[in-house]
Parts: C-alpha cells; sequence; structure tokens
C-alpha cells in the first residue's frame, strides 16, 4: 500500500522574529493543509530549513507535527543527513514517535560513490525496518546523483526502501529507473513545474513546495490526472508554471516562506545564510500569486 496518493506539503518551518521556531504557527499551517486536501505533511525536509535546525528542534518539530497531525494524513519526516550516524538517530527517534514515513536525502558534500549510497541507505534502513523509506534524489541540491540501477537495487533488496521523491530534472533517468524498477518503487515528483510527467510515469503524487501556499489546486492537479482527466490536470500544471518559476527565483524556501507572509500568514523570517527575498523578485512573485488566484493580505 502507497505511502499517499496526491500532493504532500513539504511544509516550512514558521519562526518568530528572534528566530525560535514557533510550534503554534505551525500548528495552524498543519490544519491549514489538511482542510484544504493536502495528502501527507512532509516535515523537516529542505523546505523546512532542516540543514540549520538544532538536532533538537529537528526532531521537537516531527514530534509535534505527528501529534498535531494525529493520524489524519500520513506524516513523513525528513531524517537524512551527510552523517549516516546522524541519519540513524534523527530516524530512530522520528520511527519511535509514529512517523508514517522517513525521507532520506542522499549525502550532501561528501559526495558518497553508488556503493557507498547503498551502504549508507542499507545501514539506516536496517535500524527502523518497520517504517517505509523514500529516497530523496536532488543533485542540485547535494553534488551527488542516485544512479538507477542504484535505486531499483535498494528497492528491491531492502525491505522497507519502498519509494523516491525524484527531484533530479532528468525525465529520461527517471523514466530509465522507472523501466528497471518492473513497479517495485513508489515515485513521487520532487519538482513542482514537473509534476504531470512524472505522473505519466508511474508516480503517485508529488512532495510539494508550491502546496505550502496552493494545496487546494496542487491536491486537485495530481488528482485529476490519477483519475483521468488529463486536461483538467494540464490546465492546473501549466497555470501554475509562473508562480513555480516564482517560487524558485531564488533559494527555496526563502520564496514560499515570503509567499506565505503576503498571505497573512505570519510564518517568520529565514534562518542565515537565507536572507529576504530582494524587492524586484518580491514583486514578480505578487503578481503570479495574484494571477493564480491567491490572495494577499
Amino acid at each position: 500500500m502507497a505511502i499517499f496518493r496526491g500532493a504532500g506539503v513539504a511544509i516550512v518551518t514558521p519562526m518568530y522574529d528572534d528566530g525560535k521556531v514557533n510550534y503554534d504557527k505551525l500548528g495552524e499551517l498543519i490544519e491549514f493543509q489538511i482542510a484544504n486536501g493536502t495528502d501527507a505533511i512532509i516535515i523537516c525536509g529542505t523546505t523546512g530549513e532542516s540543514s540549520t535546525l538544532t538536532h533538537g528542534e529537528h526532531l521537537q518539530a516531527i514530534h509535534y507535527t505527528i501529534e498535531k497531525a494525529a493520524k489524519r494524513i500520513p506524516v513523513i519526516a525528513g531524517t537524512g543527513s551527510n552523517c549516516t550516524e546522524t541519519a540513524i538517530m534523527l530516524s530512530k527517534e522520528a520511527a519511535s514517535y509514529g512517523a508514517d514515513a522517513l525521507l532520506l536525502v542522499t549525502p550532501y558534500y561528501n559526495k558518497a560513490t553508488q556503493k557507498g549510497l547503498i551502504a549508507h541507505y542499507t545501514a539506516i534502513a536496517n535500524e527502523v525496518p518497520d517504517t517505509p523509506i523514500i529516497m530523496y534524489n536532488v543533485p542540485s541540491r547535494t553534488g551527488c546523483n542516485l544512479q538507477p540501477a542504484t535505486v531499483v537495487s535498494l528497492a528491491k533488496n531492502v525491505k522497507n526502501i519502498v519509494g523516491i521523491k525524484a527531484a533530479s530534472g532528468d525525465l529520461s533517468q527517471i523514466a530509465k529507473m522507472m523501466s528497471m524498477a518492473d513497479g517495485c518503487l513508489e515515485l513521487y515528483s520532487g519538482n513542482d513545474d514537473q509534476v504531470l510527467p512524472i505522473l505519466s510515469l508511474g508516480g503517485l503524487g508529488v512532495i510539494s513546495v508550491l502546496s505550502n501556499v496552493a494545496p487546494r489546486q496542487t491536491h486537485d492537479m495530481v488528482m485529476k490526472f490519477l483519475e483521468g482527466d488529463t486536461a483538467g490536470a494540464a490546465k492546473i500544471q501549466l497555470d501554475a508554471i509562473p508562480l513555480i518559476s516564482a517560487l524558485f527565483c531564488e533559494v527555496n524556501p526563502i520564496p514560499v516562506k515570503t509567499a506565505l507572509n503576503l498571505m497573512g500568514m505570519e510564518v517568520g523570517p529565514l534562518r542565515m545564510p537565507l536572507t529576504e527575498m530582494e524587492d524586484a523578485n518580491k514583486e514578480v512573485l505578487k503578481k503570479a500569486m495574484k494571477d493564480f488566484g491567491i490572495t494577499l493580505a
């Protein structure tokens, strides 16, 4: 059974002006997402600024989200690290809290070989044998690319490695991977501008930045496709392209946090080294949001 089908939100981590995590606001965002049809919450991913959270904040955010969601929709915890032991620690804690699945990014900066990636993922999976794992391939962030043969080997040989968030941008690579997988892999788009192409290759949904600001539309786009309304799904995908471009015109999550603040969500600032959005880019974002039907505060 798939972890989820549809649109999962890679949710932001809201903060107070002093930079501390705002858990009350996180709760409001979770309720907003559930009320607007989001199919899963992905907590402490890239969009959640996981790289600048302390381990304590990271784990508290995961625990809080699991408790708040209360099994209404799945919670997928981002527990990846470039240190295998750290990833094991985070994964075991998240599993003990009742996470429905784990999202594990490839090791960044130290750039493991394919042999190293197999060892890394296998070691983590063996420590949380009852918790499903989604691998996360985003070479533009990590400098490390999970090759199709590596992905398929892990999915076939490690029982709880079940899926991948594909954010390489390389549709040919994804197609090759799914051809080799022969049904053993749950595929999720990691790029909001490629949701439909990836669904057409056997994808089950998207782990989305766009869903932070347009949860209903993102959910509807995926479900229309899965239910056979490809024209309706394509219209939402294409109409969203200017907004998606604006949400990635600066490093994620700078624009999406800006967008939420423009909506009056009051998610607060970013942690350095991320900085506030350039004024010119903010104006482009505002226009794209309005054109997509999003009300600004």
